[in-house]
């Protein structure tokens, strides 16, 4: 979490410069407590690998998330969104029996390290086609770049498995008033089709303190994952967060 505060630093500073411009901007900083509900693994995806979970190693957590989600109105209803999500653990823990992974075999009833990284740095657009009754809808779509990696150490044994692949995804999102400051919120990027699905909802109840700040609370959920011929790999983590979101 630590990483996004040069990041949130940048964004600030060239925000404040458009907002001298008179720029539609608005930028939030989401944190919150992320459990792990499931996260199954098999790499290979065929005879030579073992299916797991990496629950059963790492437990369910929870561990700290963040996320920096960034808005420009470019013009009337057109914009275009940021999102930086990284996350990862590293936990110790022991599988009841022997596993193949990527190729090394790593021994049950002992001592075993794995590490888990899934970052998501997405860039989309957005179309605002909605605005009535106090509902704003939007629609859109994101390019996603998945950072990933998972892997096990034991006893000097090491093997991991990296990838890193663009993804694209729908996005919706939508407030409604329904007081002079509360809102609730939602926002939803995902896709499912061929080899794989990726999924992350979040849905906000959100306080206005004034025109330019707004605090929130509520949940994420992210899950998804791919089955190929190389790596099967699908997991879902629940997270509960707060976040203060400011507009330029």
């Amino acid at each position: 979490m630590a990483s996004l505060v040069p990041i949130l630093t940048i964004l600030s500073l060239g925000m404040a410069q458009a907002g001298a411009e008179e720029l539609d901007f608005d930028i939030e900083l989401e944190i919150g407590s992320t459990w792990q509900e499931k996260n199954k693994v098999q790499i290979p995806n065929d005879r030579d690998g073992d299916r797991f979970l990496l629950t059963d190693i790492a437990g369910s957590g929870p561990w700290a998330s963040a996320r920096i989600n960034a808005n420009w109105n470019i013009a009337g209803p057109h914009g275009v969104r940021l999102v930086l999500a990284p996350f990862s653990y590293e936990e110790r823990g022991s599988l009841d029996s022997d596993v193949r992974f990527d190729g090394k075999t790593f021994e049950g009833g002992e001592n075993l390290k794995a590490s888990y990284r899934f970052n998501s740095w997405r860039l989309g657009y957005r179309y605002q086609y909605y605005d009535t009754n106090g509902w704003k809808l939007w629609v859109g779509a994101t390019a996603k770049v998945r950072d990933a990696e998972i892997e096990l150490r034991q006893n000097g044994v090491r093997a991991s498995d990296d990838n890193i692949g663009v993804v694209p995804l729908l996005y919706l999102a939508g407030e409604y008033r329904f007081a002079e400051r509360w809102l609730f919120q939602f926002d939803f990027d995902g896709l499912a089709g061929g080899p794989g699905r990726a999924i992350d909802l979040a849905l906000k109840l959100g306080y206005e303190v004034n025109d330019r700040w707004q605090i929130s609370a509520g949940y994420r959920g992210l899950e998804g994952g791919a089955d190929t011929d190389d790596v099967y790999n699908f997991a879902w983590f629940n997270t509960a967060l707060v976040s203060a979101r400011y507009r330029f």
